[in-house]
């Protein structure tokens, strides 16, 4: 990234954004502000075609929306764009002695940030960047299937209390059952055909309760008749449905642009070690990207907010804690991963049973489990190597 000569940094809003360009922090060559439209574009590229391309980076702090049509239009241009981490612009706005927040003030914080951190960018931060955000929308989905899934159960311990402790009603087949009659007071004055219609109509499958059943335990359960509940339900069981299928197309988009920027080797690679599969190793290269970016496999445990802080004042010695500073998607995936790999991998479970002997309660072997995996794989994807047990990889273990 050292060929770059020009630093532009950019603020967005709805309505326009600001551009500063630097050659050098005490070396300005133009600060301007620009409508967020195609004249506003036209106008920037203008500017910038003062400069040779490959010697220009753009960047902008990684928030909000605005930025994305104005990026995929600089990077059809050919232009180097980067999202940069909130904390490096934070750095350099903390180095500042006079506290300022303009649009323009930002701009030129971020062009400051690009000069300062040049050299430790990844060359193609913008598309792993998009990558990312499919992997954060498919996140975010999961998450509001998670509550909508507790806020149907609340429902149900009321309208049919009995049915989740005798079948799965999460298969289609008593969603939609549920969709129709929300209760087992519902049920009772349901016809038998009806209910047996619709358990039927689950295509390619046998449902795994009858007709008869769920109107058997209907006519014996305790719920009683609330309306507003019943109402309620159904409209948590079609959204359930619509994000289901959400879920379903963002993930096949997901896939299909790990094989569009050729990550399909660092996906299998993190799938060599049991315990992490598609969705998860997915999820680890979208926010990661270029493993290259991290000099050490301390950088990346830092980048997660995993590494540890302490608080110490003369004789005063704080208790140790997580930073919590770095990537909150990437410090959940991890997570997620460690818990995987003790429950379906050897090496792994031994070691945080090892660690729990040593006295470690749960979350800090869980943590220590989550720092030896980001070792483990720092080491493979520098090296382009699957798991082995011989751990000739990586010294760090």
């Amino acid at each position: 990234m050292s060929n770059f000569k020009v630093f532009v940094g950019i603020d967005i809003s709805k309505e326009s954004f600001s551009a500063c360009a630097i050659s050098s922090p005490q070396d300005v060559i133009f600060e301007d502000t620009f409508p967020m439209d195609s004249h506003g574009f036209k106008a920037f590229i203008r500017k910038l075609n003062a400069f040779p391309k490959n010697s220009i980076l753009i960047g902008k702090e990684s928030s909000g929306c605005y930025y994305i049509n104005l990026f995929v239009y600089l990077s059809k241009k050919n232009f180097n764009c980067v999202v940069l981490n909130p904390l490096i612009v934070k750095g350099v706005q903390n180095m500042e002695i006079r506290k300022t927040k303009t649009d323009r003030s930002d701009a030129r914080r971020i062009a400051f940030a690009l000069y300062t951190a040049q050299y430790v960018l990844p060359q193609k931060s913008f598309l792993s960047h998009e990558f990312r955000e499919l992997a954060r929308e498919r996140e975010r989905i999961t998450q509001q299937i998670a509550t909508l899934k507790n806020d149907i159960e609340k429902a149900l311990a009321v309208l049919f209390p009995e049915l989740e402790r005798r079948v799965n009603i999460y298969t289609e087949s008593i969603l939609r059952v549920l969709e129709k009659y929300p209760s087992a007071w519902a049920l009772k004055a349901a016809p038998l055909s009806d209910i047996q219609k619709i358990i039927s109509s689950e295509a390619g499958r046998a449902s795994s309760v009858t007709a008869e059943s769920l109107k058997k335990w209907a006519d014996n359960s305790i719920g009683q008749f609330f309306p507003v509940r019943e109402l309620i339900l159904q409209g948590k069981i079609r959204e359930l449905f619509f994000l289901e299928e959400q879920l379903e197309r963002v993930t096949e988009l997901l896939k299909k642009s790990c094989e569009e920027a050729a990550l399909c080797q660092n996906i299998e690679i993190l799938k060599s070690i049991k315990g992490i599969g598609d969705t998860t190793a997915m999820h680890f290269i979208a926010e990661v990207g270029d493993i290259s970016r991290f000099s050490s496999p301390k950088k990346l445990i830092a980048y997660a907010g995993l590494d540890p802080t302490v608080y110490e004042s003369g004789k005063f010695k704080g208790s140790s804690r997580l930073s919590k500073r770095g990537n909150r998607h990437l410090r959940r995936v991890i997570w997620l991963m460690a818990v995987g790999v003790v429950i379906h991998n050897e090496y792994f479970r031994q070691y945080f049973k090892r660690r729990r002997t040593q006295g470690l309660p749960y979350k800090k072997a869980m943590l220590a489990v989550a720092h030896k995996l980001m070792r483990t794989i720092y080491a493979m994807l520098k090296h382009k190597k699957s798991f082995s047990l011989n751990h000739s990889l990586s010294p760090c273990m």
